[in-house]
């Protein structure tokens, strides 16, 4: 009966601590995005500024980028959402 109580108070504890990395991590990923979504923005201004010729084919990819990066950081916070509340 003694290691059954230890037990589930190591459960208890590792609860809330597994709160606190879902939580952390939905905020990694969060910054992340858009520290890359900047930077594609920002490059992409300056290829426009080089080349304003080529704005429809730099914004496409642009747009593509961002997407992909918005995917992957979307993804990152539900799966901390589903270790916060599962």
């Amino acid at each position: 009966m003694f290691s059954l109580a230890v037990l589930l108070q190591a459960v208890a504890a590792g609860a809330g601590l597994a709160k606190f990395g879902a939580g952390l991590g939905a905020g990694i990923a969060t910054i992340g995005a858009g520290i890359g979504i900047g930077r594609i923005g920002g490059s992409a201004m300056d290829a426009i500024a080089r080349q304003p010729q080529s704005v429809d084919d730099i914004k496409s990819n642009m747009i593509v980028a961002a997407a992909l990066i918005e995917g992957v950081a979307f993804f990152a916070v539900v799966i901390c959402f589903l270790i916060l509340f599962v």
